[in-house]
């Protein structure tokens, strides 16, 4: 695991923390207010994309680009910023963007610091409800709500037959295929509610959390939440989930690794 030094975790995760109180403000302020739906996709599919996803955006590259200017962007709206230097920012402007278009509270800003390619501190900011996540070390996370700053730690004492599950395929498998995990399906009994799903699981409200297809804007900002809070995140191949895709969380490795056995025969 890529680490910095404690004084670099401090700059960075104060700087992600004001960023969060900030956004939201910027929301209040700017966004909350009528706004203009296009399909990314256009007639292959459905892919929103808002104006209000692009001002964030802009925002929050500008924000960056102030404080820390040779650093390296990358957003999901206007693409890769290359610099020289070992650290990139990872932006997903409004990650569920189609929770945003029909006004349900979960979507979020989402942010990482990645250092030669890693990423190392995250934030799940999320304005309607008035609170983020960020880890402030490779060991430290926390959820900050009405101004009050808590302690965030997964629940390592859930077992198989006691867990809180939540997953969505999101079209990444198909039916036939899900037929081959009923495991999986009887136990989905919680909600995924975009980013929000991997937030409440990072303060131990769930326990296991699947998703398909995440790109790194989605998933990058919440690897490093995640393992500060002691849980374990991989693809569905148990691989590193900094390549993105189908992306399991756990709470603990007993649990990680008898869902990836049930998951294996979906995940070749």
């Amino acid at each position: 695991m890529i680490k910095l030094k404690s004084s670099e975790y401090k700059n960075y995760s104060k700087f992600l923390s004001n960023l969060g109180n900030n956004l939201t403000k910027f929301y209040y302020l700017r966004l909350d207010k009528p706004f203009k739906v296009s399909n990314k996709l256009k007639g292959r599919g459905y892919d929103p994309v808002t104006n209000a996803d692009k001002a964030f955006e802009k925002y929050i590259s500008k924000e960056i680009k102030k404080r820390f200017p040779d650093h390296q962007i990358i957003g999901e709206e206007f693409g890769h910023k290359k610099t020289k230097s070992d650290f990139t920012w990872v932006i997903d402007p409004i990650d569920g963007t189609r929770s945003f278009v029909i006004g349900n509270p979960t979507w979020s800003n989402l942010i990482s610091l990645n250092y030669k390619g890693f990423p190392v501190l995250g934030l799940a900011n999320f304005p309607i409800l008035k609170k983020y996540y960020y880890n402030t070390s490779h060991n430290t996370a926390y959820v900050s709500e009405n101004g009050k700053k808590r302690r965030i730690k997964v629940n390592i004492k859930a077992t198989f037959f006691n867990m809180k599950l939540s997953a969505a395929f999101h079209g990444g498998i198909s039916l036939n295929q899900q037929k081959k995990i009923p495991q999986i399906l009887k136990r989905m009994q919680f909600p995924c509610s975009d980013a929000l799903s991997y937030s409440h699981f990072a303060e131990g409200k769930l326990d296991v959390v699947i998703q398909c297809g995440n790109k790194i804007w989605d998933i990058h900002p919440l690897i490093p939440i995640i393992r500060a809070a002691k849980g374990i995140v991989t693809t569905w191949r148990n691989e590193d989930p900094k390549k993105a895709g189908n992306i399991i969380c756990s709470a603990n490795e007993g649990l990680h690794y008898k869902i990836l056995k049930i998951l294996k025969p979906v995940s070749k």
